[in-house]
């Protein structure tokens, strides 16, 4: 997908629009990713050779440190693991630390912006994995959820956040799914219009998205949307 060096102003009209079509969702891909490109985001687009279809993806890898604590009298393999931060707080009266070890967990995370053509709005793919390969479980992905998001999904988190098989490369993702999307970017689009300012439907959608699964995006993203970068 190619960026045009000269500024346009993208916008998107409810009442004039019946739909956020495909192509309008390239187009907001191409600006998303020209600013990703411009402050290092890793952002790209990608095709396949199978067919004509692409999708926007990035690569993320998260480091977690643990401290690794060993009580006294206790074997080696006998170990409590606790984090970083209350392990320093322990005191020495009532926790005797006899060998601490920095334990460290190697997380990546792939996140994929496709376009359904059913749901006529964007959807994210995602799935992640420890440095051996393995791939982690739903389960696993949904104790990842931040506390404030999970009282938004208590109610049916396994019919938000589920697995299927990617429509491109026909591997396991998870999925957050798309079912109230216009719900959600209705009042968005609709508020962007009331005051005449610049809209990209891709930054404000996973500004709103991204953090449930632990993806957040830079300001700058929104400033260059409303200036039209």
């Amino acid at each position: 997908m190619k960026t045009s060096s000269k500024k346009k102003k993208l916008s998107f009209n409810m009442e004039e629009d019946d739909f956020f079509g495909e192509k309008t969702f390239q187009n907001h891909c191409a600006e998303f990713i020209k600013h990703s490109q411009h402050i290092g985001d890793g952002w790209e687009w990608r095709t396949s050779k199978d067919c004509s279809d692409g999708y926007m993806c990035k690569t993320h890898v998260q480091i977690k440190n643990e401290m690794v604590v060993s009580h006294p009298g206790t074997s080696a393999d006998v170990q409590t693991c606790l984090p970083m931060e209350e392990a320093l707080e322990l005191p020495p009266d009532d926790f005797e630390v006899t060998e601490t070890a920095a334990a460290t967990e190697v997380i990546k995370y792939e996140y994929h912006v496709l376009y359904s053509c059913s749901y006529q709005v964007p959807v994210l793919y995602f799935r992640a994995s420890v440095s051996d390969g393995r791939p982690l479980a739903l389960k696993d992905m949904w104790q990842g959820v931040p506390e404030c998001y999970k009282a938004r999904l208590e109610q049916g988190p396994w019919d938000t956040i589920t697995q299927q098989e990617h429509p491109i490369l026909g591997q396991p993702f998870f999925v957050l799914h798309p079912c109230k999307t216009n719900e959600f970017m209705t009042p968005v689009l609709k508020n962007s219009r009331k005051i005449n300012r610049n809209f990209n439907y891709i930054t404000s959608w996973l500004s709103l998205v991204g953090p449930v699964v632990g993806l957040n995006l830079p300001l700058s993203y929104a400033r260059a949307a409303s200036q039209g970068e």
